[in-house]
């Protein structure tokens, strides 16, 4: 590992490291680097800047967030980063300059679509040239980019027709990651519940992991059926979190999974593996 990614290392906090195979243990900075070494995918996720919330330092602080992922990338570098919803607050004029901003990471991107993201699938396609319903592939790795909102804002389920075939079509890939703005069991005040989507993942084993957006305070991991769903924290608005952050993913050569919260200002909630 080179002297700047230790330095890096050092100065970067940590929150919630899990190391995720089979279950989860936490994992302190020191045996994440450990492991780090076997890194063949990785990636991060960030969600709700909520850009133009009025009382809020938004510019500031999607310039920050994009800053720290680069920086991070410069060091470790991502495959792909996702904005996992509410990229904006309500005002539809407002995504193309978001837009603007999230090119400037410099890594491949992707976003999803979230409640306060209040746009139609015609304009959310217009801005950002992929659909509210995305896929890609990712170094044999499926990438399914889900949509829980609409233009009125309401809390949705994504569209399981559509999630099911696209499960089924890279079922013979390494892994599946699933990205949706809105947690989809009642684990949080914000969430909704749609027993039929846990139901439809537990048809299929490669999926490895479900992130959620939309619950600002909330930085940690829930397993349901032996699959993780993860949440990022926030980048902006009004309330959540002390700090602001975005998960990383690292998936290591065994297909185990080690991802971390990172906050580049403090140092946050170290965990010891048990």
């Amino acid at each position: 590992m080179s002297s700047s990614r230790r330095e890096f290392i050092k100065k970067a906090s940590f929150a919630s490291v899990l190391f995720i195979s089979g279950g989860f243990k936490f994992l302190s900075a020191a045996e994440t680097e450990q492991l780090q070494r076997n890194v063949k995918l990785r990636f991060a996720v960030a969600s709700d800047s909520h850009y133009g919330q009025k009382g809020t330092e938004f510019d500031k602080a999607f310039q920050t967030i994009t800053d720290q992922i680069n920086a991070f990338h410069k060091n470790s570098p991502l495959d792909f980063c996702v904005l996992n919803g509410d990229l904006i607050h309500n005002e539809k004029h407002l995504m193309p300059m978001v837009k603007q901003k999230v090119d400037l990471l410099a890594m491949p991107y992707y976003v999803t679509r979230g409640n306060h993201d209040m746009v139609t699938p015609e304009e959310w396609q217009g801005v950002w040239k992929m659909p509210i319903n995305h896929d890609v592939v990712v170094k044999k790795n499926a990438v399914l980019l889900g949509d829980t909102s609409n233009e009125k804002g309401e809390y949705l389920s994504p569209d399981l027709k559509w999630l099911d075939s696209k499960l089924s079509k890279y079922k013979k890939l390494d892994n599946t990651f699933i990205f949706i703005h809105i947690p989809q069991t009642k684990w949080t005040p914000n969430a909704i519940d749609t027993p039929a989507f846990a139901e439809l993942l537990k048809k299929y084993p490669k999926v490895k992991a479900v992130f959620h957006g939309h619950e600002h305070d909330q930085d940690g991991v829930r397993m349901l059926n032996d699959i993780p769903y993860l949440f990022d924290s926030h980048i902006g608005g009004n309330w959540g979190t002390k700090y602001k952050g975005f998960r990383v993913v690292e998936l290591l050569k065994d297909n185990s999974m080690l991802t971390y919260i990172m906050n580049p200002t403090e140092k946050i909630n170290e965990l010891q593996t048990k």
